[in-house]
């Protein structure tokens, strides 16, 4: 399997005030291209850390980290933002979606900053959004929508440039038994499509989705070969 994330000693540090905090710890991590894995860990373990620094976010302290072949860790801000947009899809827990733009509009977005061209990135909105059932909603805005189906779009949002990773934060948080249960067959559907898709979440049911589970504890990796 080839490698599309690998990250070596992985240090992170915040200071507040005189004290320096060390979120992450020596994180050393592995992720092969298609895999399906959930990363957990309860408040405090430093697993969003570990997400923003995966999602390019933020820079590690100290350490190696490699995202599809390119060495991140040291880059600056401008080109980590460039990086974000070629090779990472996000679906947050609170979906982030501009609430003045119709739902075609949002999903075009990543495609307008990529430089697409109008008549090519209205054309592939319109398709990644039928494939998620929303073919209907393309005039909608976001508050005409379900948590659901806001989730839907943000999905679509997140796939519609093809990223090396889809990374998800929690992204059943919001929403009820049933519509997550969607979201997650969502989310299975493109893993099995060859999707690479990491899901951080404290829920075990989310989790047991994935085909690995990644635990943090105190900033370092306690398991990272669970069985989902």
């Amino acid at each position: 399997m080839t490698e599309i994330i690998h990250t070596k000693n992985l240090v992170k540090d915040y200071s507040l005030g005189k004290v320096k905090v060390r979120a992450l710890n020596g994180i050393d991590l592995t992720i092969g291209a298609g895999e399906f894995v959930a990363i957990m860990g309860p408040s405090g373990s430093g697993k969003s850390t570990l997400m923003h620094i995966i999602g390019c976010l933020d820079s590690p302290s100290e350490g190696e980290y490699s995202l599809d072949g390119v060495e991140v860790a040291q880059m600056e801000k401008n080109e980590l933002a460039v990086i974000r947009n070629r090779k990472i899809g996000f679906v947050f827990q609170s979906f982030n979606l501009l609430p003045h733009l119709n739902i075609l509009k949002n999903v075009e977005l990543p495609l307008m900053y990529a430089g697409i061209g109008l008549k090519e990135r209205n054309l592939k909105a319109r398709q990644i959004i039928e494939s998620v059932g929303l073919s209907d909603r393309i005039k909608h805005k976001p508050a005409e929508l379900s948590g659901g189906q806001r989730q839907r779009v943000a999905i679509a949002r997140a796939i519609v440039n093809d990223p090396a990773i889809l990374l998800a934060d929690e992204p059943t948080g919001n929403l009820d038994s049933q519509a997550g249960g969607d979201i997650l067959e969502i989310f299975t559907k493109l893993h099995e499509a060859g999707h690479t898709v990491i899901i951080v979440t404290h829920d075990k049911a989310v989790a047991g989705r994935a085909d690995r589970i990644i635990r943090i504890m105190d900033g370092k990796i306690e398991n990272g070969n669970i069985a989902g």
